[in-house]
């Protein structure tokens, strides 16, 4: 199977939750790699990756999120993608010569619009979608938010033939062709055991905004080490360690530490909820983050705050509470939603192949027709059963992974 795979290239979850899956698709089909910014540094290094643009958030003069900004610095690439400008043509080109069988999308507008474009179908593998295809708990205004957040989210990228929803915690699908799979945990994060050490690990994304004198001195009051990601910063200040960001050095941090405290992507969190660590979050502004954020006290894990009220005393008051939200905490044991992730993409897949070759069953992008998807159908439940075929060795270094 030709799988064209796009991912969004603001903050380094969709990257990390692509991470999980990469692997055992590039050992199973050939894939073509579309990615820029943060994700497309955190993955080009591993695998071939075609840059592309990236719509970003942007920030005020005082480190907040700016509406104003965002709408003008993202309005000539939101263009082009609804008037087929010259990144438009670029992806289209890409996909016109790799001939895809399906597209893959991690929130990524341009590969998703320019498979609707040209025909091709399209699965959606990400966690916003707990916003726009399921119903998460929520009251009051929050579901007003959730509704615009969907409309957007829609506008940008249209709507897929299938859904793949990544998430550390459940909600009920609102239409057929939607699954809510368990948080799409990283093979190196599955080899590294959880300790619990005396440190506290800390990641803030897009810490060049987010992470405050406030923040600091809250941090520098605490009597534990603190293990600092995120920031543009690479030194010592009392008991903060700067750190750059790095994936093993990360995981291993991670493991061996006694309570986490994050901004609350999706992604991480499934990760905190994996080993089991009590958690202390700080959303950025965005109902998705919240919503996260909020889960922490819904399962008596932890705790959230909003940035501009993180002080000494909130951080003091986590950790009188440790024991407490550590012991709920190893409730929660995380599902596989690696394997789940993989069996829905290739079960989908096979369906979108099947329907494809019912209506156009000369179509000869689709090399084997639909024999070719009853086979992938078919094999999916053996190939996620067979644990020999989970490791790969040095990937491919040529313009697709795999080797169908």
């Amino acid at each position: 199977m030709r799988i064209a795979y796009g991912i969004h290239g603001f903050g380094r979850g969709h990257a990390m939750r692509a991470m999980s899956v990469l692997p055992k698709l590039a050992q199973r089909h050939e894939l073509l790699l579309l990615a820029g910014g943060d994700a497309y540094n955190a993955l080009h290094r591993e695998f071939p990756v075609l840059r592309i643009p990236t719509l970003k958030y942007h920030y005020g003069r005082r480190g907040k999120l700016s509406n104003y900004l965002n709408l003008k610095r993202n309005a000539s690439m939101v263009l082009d993608l609804f008037l087929g400008g010259p990144a438009f043509q670029m992806v289209e080109e890409a996909l016109a010569d790799f001939k895809p069988d399906v597209v893959l999308t991690d929130s990524e507008g341009f590969t998703h619009r320019v498979a609707a474009h040209m025909g091709v179908p399209r699965i959606t593998f990400d966690h916003f979608g707990i916003l726009v295809y399921c119903r998460p708990a929520m009251a009051g205004f929050d579901n007003v938010i959730r509704s615009g957040n969907a409309f957007v989210y829609r506008t940008l990228f249209g709507e897929p033939d299938r859904a793949v929803v990544s998430s550390f915690f459940d909600a009920p699908a609102v239409r057929p062709g939607v699954v809510v799979v368990g948080p799409a945990i990283r093979e190196a994060v599955r080899q590294t055991p959880p300790t619990r050490g005396s440190h506290l690990l800390a990641y803030i994304n897009k810490g060049e905004h987010e992470y405050t004198p406030q923040i600091e001195q809250a941090l520098l009051s605490l009597d534990c080490p603190v293990r600092l990601y995120g920031t543009p910063y690479r030194d010592v200040r009392g008991n903060i360690q700067f750190k750059p960001i790095a994936n093993l050095p990360f995981i291993e941090d991670l493991a061996s530490s006694r309570a986490v405290f994050a901004t609350t992507g999706n992604q991480l969190f499934g990760e905190v909820t994996y080993y089991g660590k009590p958690a202390m979050g700080m959303p950025m502004a965005c109902l998705e983050q919240r919503l996260n954020a909020m889960q922490l006290e819904v399962r008596g894990v932890g705790k959230w705050v909003r940035r501009r009220k993180v002080t000494p005393t909130v951080l003091h008051d986590f950790f009188a509470r440790e024991e407490e939200f550590g012991a709920n905490a190893q409730k929660y044991k995380a599902r596989d939603g690696e394997r789940e992730a993989l069996e829905a993409i290739e079960r989908f897949a096979g369906e979108l192949m099947e329907e494809r070759a019912a209506s156009s069953p000369r179509d000869d992008r689709t090399p084997a027709g639909s024999a070719a998807a009853r086979e992938t159908a078919e094999t999916v439940t053996d190939a996620m059963g067979d644990e020999a075929s989970v490791e790969t060795d040095d990937a491919p270094r040529d313009s697709t992974l795999g080797q169908g």
